[in-house]
């Protein structure tokens, strides 16, 4: 039992918030030389189990070339493109990558989109372009632009999370599945669940997509009540 000494270092790392891969790291240590392995061990541990897990970090290789595109203008082309499209408005646009991350999650592509992968670069700086042009190109107030980011990422998530469970080999539904008929000895057959989440992501479509073209609305009025002082503020200057 002296091996799970590595848990409480895990638990006093966090409480006292130090570097989270830090104390994983030194978490291991520990619990490998509690466990009589010697150095080379745990290191050669350590190697397999990046080796074997090394999907989960290709973040490590992503996030620096998203960093690379963004550099050389990834956000300015993105808005230069939702520009040129006078009727899409954010809530439109929104509804159109709602669809489009339920489609691609639906067929098992869940890892096509994301916050990191696309919210941030892409579909965020479209959705406040969009917005600056209901706002007459001027740039959006610190609070609407949180905003709009925030709807950007949520659509992400109702995105993926109703369209996963249309795809077959999914975690969940295999969870699902291998629960039900070991527990209940039924033969319930992945099929049958994917079918059964279809009305509950298009249900989930029509209610977000009625949710994000009310917030053009919103937009609307947001901008309305932030831009009226300034102008008033503007037009008594010019007088005097």
């Amino acid at each position: 039992m002296i091996v799970l000494l590595g848990v409480l270092v895990v638990i006093l790392g966090f409480a006292t918030r130090r570097n989270p891969l830090l104390v994983v790291g030194v978490a291991g240590i520990v619990t490998g030389l509690l466990g009589h392995l010697s150095p080379v061990d745990i290191l050669r541990t350590f190697g397999e189990s990046f080796a074997s897990s090394r999907s989960v970090t290709i973040f490590a290789i992503t996030l620096p070339v998203i960093g690379l595109l963004e550099r050389y203008g990834l956000q300015q082309q993105a808005r230069t493109l939702i520009g040129k499209l006078g009727k899409l408005t954010t809530g439109r646009f929104l509804a159109i990558y709602l669809l489009l991350r339920q489609l691609t999650a639906a067929v098992g592509l869940q890892t096509i989109g994301g916050p990191a992968q696309s919210v941030r670069p892409i579909v965020a700086p479209m959705a406040e372009a969009a917005a600056e042009r209901t706002n007459s190109g001027r740039p959006l107030p610190e609070k609407i632009s949180e905003k709009v980011r925030s709807h950007a990422a949520g659509v992400d998530n109702v995105g993926v999370f109703f369209g996963e469970d249309c795809f077959l080999a999914i975690g969940s539904i295999l969870l699902i599945t291998g629960f039900v008929n070991t527990t209940y000895h039924t033969h319930l057959e992945p099929l049958q669940l994917a079918l059964w989440a279809i009305p509950s992501a298009v249900c989930a479509f029509f209610v977000h997509g009625s949710r994000l073209l009310y917030f053009d609305r919103r937009l609307e009025h947001d901008l309305l009540v932030d831009v009226a002082p300034a102008v008033g503020t503007e037009a008594g200057g010019a007088a005097k």
